[in-house]
Order: C-alpha cells, then structure tokens, then sequence
C-alpha cells in the first residue's frame, strides 16, 4: 500500500539545497531578465525603460513570495548577486538584439525557461520555511509567474498569465507537482529539480509549438 502524501515537508534539508536552490534563483533570474528586455525593447522603450522592465520581471516574483512567507530581508537585498545577475543579463540580452534580430517566438521561450528555473527556487524554499506540500506549489507558482505579471501590465499587455491558450500556470504548478512527487518518492533532490523544471519548460514549449489551449470560458447567451 503507498503511504499517504505528508501534509507537512520536512524542515530540516540536505546541505546541498541552499547551494541548488541559488543557483536556480540566479538562472532563472538571468532568464526573467532577457525576457523583460525582449518585452520592452519590442515595446519602443529607451535603455532605462528596458531596464526597469528586465530587473522587475527578473525580481518580482521572488520578492512577492518572500513577502507572503514573511521571509526577511528579501532575496535581492540579502543577496545583492540577484541584482548583478539581472543587471549583466539585461546588459547581455540588449547587446545580442543590438545586432542580432531575436526569433519571434523569442521572448515565449525565455520566459518559459525562467518559468521553469523559479517555480523550483519557489517550491524548494516553501519547503525549507517548513511549509506544506499544497504551500510549496503555490509559492512555486507565485515565484514564476508573479515578475511577469508586473512586465506585462508595464508594458501594456494582458499578462501572459491571463491570455488564453498558454499553458502557463498548468505548467507551473504540473511542473511543481513532478518535484515533490518524486522526492516523496525517495528521489534525489537534485534528480528531482531537474524533472520538475524539464516539466515546466516542456509542457510550455510543446504548448507554444502545438498550439495547445485550455477551454474558453462562456457564458451561455440570454434566452
């Protein structure tokens, strides 16, 4: 008989995870930024405008789910590398498409990419505060989609989050379920990330690819 799933996860980590989770923070906030710069370069802004997309998009989901767990100080103001790693990112990304026209479906993938590398960060720190299972997917969720929320309503769009047809939150939050099902499992914690983020990224590419859509909501008509 299979043992119940825990309500609680465990608080005490292996002494890898600090080291695996920063360095999915820093991927993923590497990613977020490209991708906040693609939006905002597309979008006619000048070099500060750009900027400030690509460090909101790179930082606001990980500053949102810090606020909501009572985590203090935030990632980025502890840890100033987030910053730089935004920063050396946007300047990175505004260097390629200086001279190199990004693939239109550019901006999709990075995002998905980002997606992927914070949902984890977001689940693996949930389960480090000692939060439940149902907690940690949803704090992965937040993580990854919250930073391109802000970049989407800066620029002007209904966030990606919002439009139909993406995949996106499904993505976020299969790809969440995948990791703490494994390690439930008894799977390496490190096995494990790297199931749950080719989940993320995979789902949404093959979403991007396919076309795949959820249904429309509707509302039937007035008799």
């Amino acid at each position: 008989m299979i043992p119940p799933l825990p309500t609680e996860l465990p608080k005490e980590l292996p002494t890898l995870t600090p080291v695996l989770v920063r360095t999915i923070e820093l991927l993923g906030t590497a990613v977020f930024a490209a991708s906040g710069v693609l939006s905002g370069a597309r979008k006619g802004m000048d070099l500060l405008g750009v900027a400030v997309i690509a460090v909101v998009t790179a930082l606001g989901g990980g500053t949102v789910r810090d606020v909501l767990l009572d985590r203090h100080p935030v990632a980025w103001i502890a840890h100033t590398m987030y910053l730089w790693a935004s920063f050396a990112a946007t300047a990175a990304t505004l260097l390629y498409v200086r001279h190199r026209h990004p693939p239109e479906r550019a901006l999709l993938v990075a995002d998905a990419l980002g997606l992927a590398f914070f949902v984890i960060s977001g689940v693996q720190i949930a389960e480090q505060m000692g939060q439940s299972g149902l907690i940690a997917v949803l704090m992965g969720a937040i993580t990854g989609t919250a930073g391109g929320v802000v970049r989407d309503v800066l620029s002007a769009e209904v966030p990606l989050v919002l439009r139909p047809g993406t995949l996106y939150v499904t993505a976020a939050l299969l790809g969440a379920a995948v990791y703490l099902a494994l390690e439930w499992l008894g799977a390496p914690r490190a096995l494990s990330s790297v199931c749950g983020m080719a989940t993320i990224a995979g789902v949404r590419i093959w979403a991007i690819r396919r076309n795949v859509t959820l249904p429309v909501a509707r509302v039937a008509p007035r008799i």
